[in-house]
């Protein structure tokens, strides 16, 4: 089995494919994290933990004259709450006499076959090839009677540890939860450690710092109701020395969709602390005796193989056993144009026509009606939540507008916002109490948009059905579940003063609850995220949406840096992008080029193009079609660093079974009489051949040659040309 327990030496032992992660249940009870790394059977790792007096740390009382035993210095797997520890804590929990404590201590443990599953909330699924069993291990507080059960699902042939939280409330009075971590763990030793996040902004999503532990908290967080442009709710701990290619590191990614919190602290003795969940900023909840509050789940990694090893995990994780979709392993998405950049609002039924009509030339088999199709929607001033078509705009229908363009041969997509709210729409009129409002406050608008309190059942049903309601009256292909701006204004009509710290989670959890609805129902049709961009970029959005829109800047050079730091979590059929208009110095080659390191699509106007650039769109098209197995499913490998300066990017997709390689290369600024650029691969076969196509010339080649020796790239060109190298195994 993955999961040992050893009753003899109280230790748990799990495993992974290649790694073991390992606890054990010590003095008075507590359970110590031993160890995380490189698979070591089940030898007990709790050697390594020394105990000393280390003066002015406190002592359990229990310990009686036991100096040397303080939780303050001791490596847990769940911290306490005023017992001594002062490091970074994992629960803050107000008992129903006012206190502040926490005291959790193994009671039981129970392993099952299968991953846990939480409620409302999204987790990963086995596959029918996955073996995966369970630990739940169970503290409890001798005196309030609250229990905190930790969740471990192992992937064994994945490498990945599922890990949450389920606080249950034993007693017989009411708790407030004011901060509660899914996952909690401590290195024994961190000070050679380097701690990886992806912050950004609007339209410059996942960017990648890269920073070494100090003694301070490090704490990366978003507090804007989503996942957010600024931060990502994935973190990876590195040991200094590690690279792309060698060196260890451990991931650790939240599935959870709203406002988060991570926070890493290297501590007085060099011991490294890691926490993540839920954000704590205006959380409370409220616990009556015997309810259970379930932690959204990490997805934890251990590679020795450096950041592309720990990627590669990740990719094939989340391709397989995150969306049961079938677009996601079993349909070819098609290649889209969405109508956003081409008309903004300014537009009808005949010119959404005109466009379907050039872009069919341009090999695109869909084409997705954008804002501004419902309602009284002529601006972002209004419409938004009457979700009933426009008809000034579709004065045909929408059944009759979707079967012009299934006779075109292509299909139909729609997009809709439906968390918000205009003030000027029919919904906001007839339900104004449904909007989150502090009762006195004008509220904060963005976009001109309110936020709906989807947190409640009756709004969530009004979306759930006015939704399905337009995707049941057409043959819809596909839709763009959009939200553009950050939830604001915490504040329900429907719960008391005294429970509105809840507000923020019973959000999340209506949103999950609605999706489960929507996409439940319509299996066959595909759906994409975004928020406002790549606003809501987190592998809970993976669960429903098939893929998700990356970024709002479609700027080719500046997607070359969004891709490489969405590719250390998210494979590349996860991430949307598009050729446009913006950045016309660099050729159309080369933004399709750069957009196949996504789901590929377009956005502008394809009626105005002209003859010759619909022509290479249409190759590129093809292109993409053609590659679409190794850009989708293969290995990817990050072969230069876009935030290090140099005269051009790459990266490459390799087959599994290594047969079968592409290489692409972006030109930026090679130097006059400059020296010699070579991009050298990664993830061949060493000793088979491989035939490439290089300067009108078959060159055929080892893996060992293009590996070490590489491709010489031409020099003789114009700043952004892009190559497309494809190579094939020979015999």
């Amino acid at each position: 089995m993955s999961i040992v327990y050893n009753e003899k030496k109280k230790t748990f032992s799990l495993h992974t494919a290649s790694a073991t992660y390992q606890m054990k249940t010590g003095n008075l009870n507590y359970v110590k994290h031993l160890y995380y790394g490189p698979s070591i059977c089940d030898e007990d790792m709790s050697y390594r933990i020394r105990r000393y007096d280390r003066g002015f740390s406190g002592n359990p009382y229990d310990s009686l004259e036991e100096r040397t035993f303080s939780l303050d210095a001791q490596p847990q797997e769940f911290t306490t709450q005023q017992q001594g520890d002062f490091r970074i804590n994992s629960i803050e929990v107000c008992n129903s006499d006012g206190s502040f404590s926490f005291d959790g201590r193994y009671v039981s443990h129970r392993i099952y076959e299968g991953p846990f599953v939480l409620k409302g909330l999204p987790a990963a699924f086995a596959t029918d090839r996955d073996t995966v069993d369970t630990l739940e291990i169970v503290l409890e507080d001798a005196v309030s009677k609250v229990q905190v059960v930790l969740l471990y699902s192992v992937f064994e042939e994945k490498n990945i540890i599922m890990r949450a939280a389920r606080v249950r409330n034993g007693g017989n009075k009411a708790i407030r939860l004011e901060r509660i971590m899914s996952c909690c763990i401590d290195y024994l030793n961190g000070s050679n450690m380097d701690i990886l996040s992806l912050p950004g902004r609007y339209g410059q999503e996942r960017q990648v710092e890269r920073q070494p532990m100090t003694h301070h908290v490090h704490r990366i967080r978003s507090g804007r109701g989503i996942s957010s442009h600024q931060q990502n709710p994935f973190i990876v701990l590195a040991e200094r020395s590690t690279n792309e290619d060698h060196g260890a590191c451990y991931g650790f990614a939240l599935m959870y969709s709203g406002s988060f919190t991570a926070e890493a602290e290297l501590d007085q003795y060099d011991q490294l602390r890691l926490v993540m969940g839920i954000g704590d900023s205006m959380f409370c909840y409220s616990l009556d005796p015997g309810e259970e509050f379930d932690t959204p789940a990490v997805l934890m990694t251990f590679s020795a193989d450096g950041l592309t090893g720990m990627s590669h995990i990740y990719h094939d994780f989340f391709r397989n056993n995150l969306n049961r979709s079938k677009f996601v392993r079993d349909v070819r998405r098609p290649v889209l144009i969405n109508t956003w950049e081409a008309a903004f609002f300014d537009f009808d039924d005949v010119k959404l026509i005109e466009i379907a009509k050039a872009a069919r030339d341009m090999g695109v088999e869909m084409i997705v009606m954008d804002d501004g199709w419902y309602g009284k929607r002529d601006d972002d001033n209004a419409g938004l939540g009457d979700w009933y078509v426009n008809q000034d705009k579709i004065r045909c229908g929408l059944p009759d507008l979707v079967r012009q363009v299934s006779k075109l041969g292509m299909k139909f997509g729609i997009w809709f916002e439906p968390e918000m709210v205009s003030e000027d729409s029919d919904l906001y009129r007839a339900h104004p109490e449904w909007v989150m409002e502090i009762p006195g406050r004008p509220a904060v608008r963005s976009r001109n948009q309110l936020v709906l309190d989807i947190g409640r059942r009756e709004v969530q049903d009004y979306i759930i059905e006015s939704v399905n309601s337009i995707l049941d009256s057409a043959d819809i292909y596909y839709v763009k579940w959009d939200i553009n701006r950050a939830v604001t204004d915490l504040w329900s009509n429907a719960l008391p003063a005294d429970r509105q710290g809840e507000v923020p989670h019973r959000y999340v959890l209506g949103l999950y609850r609605i999706l489960d609805e929507i996409i439940g129902t319509h299996p066959d049709i595909m759906f994409e995220g975004c928020a406002g961009g790549g606003g809501r970029f987190d592998p809970a959005m993976l669960v429903y949406f098939t893929q998700i829109w990356s970024s709002d800047n479609t700027k080719p050079l500046d997607n070359i840096r969004l891709h490489y730091g969405s590719s250390l979590l998210y494979p590349v059929c996860s991430m949307g992008a598009h050729v446009s208009d913006a950045s016309p110095m660099v050729p159309l080659e080369t933004k399709a080029a750069i957009a196949m390191c996504g789901t590929f699509g377009f956005e502008l106007d394809a009626s105005q193009m002209k003859k010759e650039d619909i022509r290479t769109c249409r190759k590129m098209s093809e292109l993409y079609h053609r590659y679409y197995n190794l850009n989708f499913f293969g290995d990817y490998y990050r072969l230069t660093d876009p935030f290090i300066p140099g005269n051009l990017e790459s990266w490459e997709n390799v087959a599994k079974d290594r047969n079968e390689a592409l290489v692409t290369v972006v030109t930026e600024h090679l130097t006059v009489n400059g020296p010699q650029e070579y991009i050298r691969l990664k993830g061949l076969d060493p000793d088979r051949l491989y035939r490439m196509e290089h300067e009108g010339k078959d060159l055929v080649l080892s893996g060992m040659a293009l590996m070490h020796g590489g491709i010489p790239i031409p020099r003789e060109v114009p700043d952004f040309t892009s190559f497309i190298y494809h190579l094939t195994a020979v015999g």
